[in-house]
């Protein structure tokens, strides 16, 4: 019964619509008539700003993060489930959320949340690749796909080299085809040369 209660938790936690709550109570805005209509952080930024886009993606961020964390908790700590899992659950929830009509982000920061808990190094690096690529893409969509590359390259060289970890591995390639299946709509506007560019980096 512990199990089927985490991974509800964990299901509702990555639900939290942060970009349609945010944009709702505090700038009066439905975000999915906005933009792309995309309920994430990069339809946030440029839509509602830079602060609104911030917040959201810490939230989403969180999301990933406590769902990972789950099984610290006391009442679920017997609970025989690896927290990747519930990092999974979690993203599924932000890319299907119950409290949206199961219409939501795109999971890239929700990934972040799950790998900032479960394996912080490879968190701050794909957060300092995040502002590299972006700089010098000016397109989050494309710099998003390719920290799933980096994160696949470097999860490959820390089994290799350092410390077996296969459901690290089997994670980042599943969160990964997460990344490059949900934005299949922005690859061909990559490759139309249509795609927007941010302004704000």
């Amino acid at each position: 019964m512990n199990i089927v209660i985490i991974l509800l938790l964990a299901y509702l936690l990555g639900s939290i619509p942060s970009a349609l709550w945010i944009g709702k109570i505090f700038y009066k805005t439905d975000i999915r008539k906005h933009g792309s209509g995309n309920l994430g952080a990069t339809n946030t930024f440029r839509t509602l700003g830079v602060k609104a886009g911030l917040i959201v993606s810490i939230l989403d961020i969180l999301k990933g993060t406590a769902a990972t964390l789950l099984p610290l908790i006391p009442f679920f700590s017997v609970t025989d489930i690896h927290p990747l899992i519930l990092g999974v659950v979690a993203v599924v929830g932000h890319m299907y959320p119950i409290f949206a009509n199961f219409k939501g982000g795109k999971a890239v920061a929700t990934s972040g949340g799950v790998l900032l808990a479960y394996h912080w190094p490879i968190f701050i690096l794909m957060l300092v690749s995040f502002f590299i690529v972006l700089k010098l893409s000016k397109m989050v969509s494309f710099t998003s796909m390719v920290l799933g590359i980096i994160g696949l390259v470097y999860t490959t060289l820390y089994n290799v080299f350092y410390k077996i970890d296969i459901p690290l591995l089997v994670v980042i390639i599943l969160l990964t085809s997460f990344v490059l299946y949900r934005h299949r709509a922005n690859i061909v506007r990559i490759k139309a040369g249509t795609e927007p560019k941010v302004k704000w980096l």
